[in-house]
């Protein structure tokens, strides 16, 4: 039995030993729910295995992830996780495929027959960024790979359950300031008119990746940081429209709907299918820090999290895949393309990015391949409580508990 004055010293460590207990043995992170995807790169030789990368993705809640490939490792690890996955057919392959059924059946019996329904692939995109390439025979091959394509997802009896599409630079377009007056180059109506027809018909989105950090780090002294970052900021006003946007990014997607309306199409949802911002980057990359990159994703995920849609498509909500899970060590070009990253390799962020302005930190399990379980990201695809449960720390306190009262008893 403990002596009185041990007792008080026992009682008056209850509230403590209560909030210590609440605190690292069930945190509850209440996060609202955002529809957001991620790009999940492996251009580096330095990433966590994919079943690794499963455990984090799923303790972050994540559960719409983009590939630039069909990685037989990545899709058998997410297996059974109800993470929506985007599949790449990458470029060296259009001109094979494109009007050959066979070939495109064998692409699809390879990389994607063998992981459903287990693996929920939802989409592949067909070539990235083929446009800017100037490869004419590529470019002339991307629509006829994306409708053989297609028309094999029909004969599979898969074309309800996975969609077709491909990803596209800004740099098709030959205008889009102000937004109203968003053109595609001409050069290349002849290739996207029928592409344009085809997501008309199939009901797939057009996918553009979009970065107001190029805009800044060309014309840092000409465009406001404080536009392409999402904060308060005079904005501009379409003298068309008369539409108000008080950031780059909305002002980019209404471009791309005027550039699809130009070419006489309707009916085709504008989705994100990349953007980012760098934390690292050469001398001549103006705004590339970690700050600004905490900043632009920071705001970015307040702003999915409202539903919001842009100033001329406001009922639609933005729908967007950030760029990247990691940095990717290998990938060629400067310094900023090795710097997306919103995580290191090592499974530690690499700048402080939550929902409003919460932000827990990523525990890594240092003695297992499992990553963490601990969430900076927030919730993404449903409301949900998080718990994260830091169980090693819980159970050596609770050993110091036990022993604290075997002293007094």
């Amino acid at each position: 039995m403990a002596n009185s004055s041990s007792s008080s010293i026992l009682f008056s460590c209850y509230p403590i030993i209560l909030i210590l207990i609440l605190t690292f043995s069930d945190s509850r992170i209440h996060v609202a729910s955002i529809g957001v995807g991620i790009n999940y790169g492996q251009i580096a030789n330095n990433l966590p295995s994919p079943s690794r990368v499963s455990t984090l993705l799923r303790s972050l809640n994540i559960t719409r992830v983009k590939l630039y490939d069909a990685d037989p490792n990545v899709l058998k690890a997410f297996s059974n996780t109800q993470t929506d996955f985007t599949i790449g057919l990458g470029n060296e392959n259009l001109q094979s495929i494109a009007n050959n059924p066979i070939k495109a059946q064998q692409w699809i019996q390879t990389h994607l027959s063998p992981y459903l329904p287990q693996t929920q692939i939802t989409s592949i995109v067909v070539g990235n960024e083929v446009f800017n390439l100037n490869d004419t025979q590529l470019m002339s091959s991307l629509y006829p790979a994306m409708k053989t394509m297609y028309d094999t997802l029909v004969n599979l009896g898969l074309n309800s359950r996975v969609s077709i599409t491909t990803a596209h630079s800004l740099t098709i377009l030959s205008n889009s300031y102000p937004p109203s007056n968003g053109l595609f180059r001409s050069d290349l109506a002849q290739y996207l008119n029928p592409i344009l027809n085809f997501h008309s018909q199939t009901k797939s989105p057009f996918l553009i990746n979009a970065y107001p950090y190029f805009a800044y780090k060309d014309n840092p002294n000409e465009v406001s940081l404080d536009y392409v970052l999402f904060r308060p900021n005079q904005g501009m006003t379409d003298p068309n429209t008369n539409l108000h946007y008080d950031n780059m990014l909305y002002a980019q997607i209404d471009a791309v709907y005027a550039a699809i309306k130009a070419l006489g199409h309707s009916g085709v949802e504008v989705r994100i299918s990349e953007t980012g911002w760098p934390s690292k980057g050469d001398e001549n990359e103006a705004g590339a820090t970690p700050e600004n990159a905490e900043v632009y994703n920071s705001n970015l995920l307040r702003r999915i999290e409202q539903n919001q849609g842009t100033p001329a498509n406001p009922t639609v909500p933005v729908d967007i895949y950030v760029f990247a899970l990691f940095n990717e060590n290998m990938k060629p070009g400067p310094a900023s393309e090795r710097n997306y990253g919103l995580y290191y390799p090592d499974g530690t962020p690499v700048y402080n990015i939550g929902l409003q302005g919460y932000l827990p930190e990523l525990a890594l399990d240092t003695s297992s391949s499992s990553s963490s379980s601990s969430s900076f990201f927030g919730s993404v695809s449903s409301s949900v409580i998080i718990h994260v449960r830091k169980l090693a720390f819980f159970n050596l306190f609770s050993f110091f508990i036990f022993l604290f009262f075997v002293y007094f008893e």
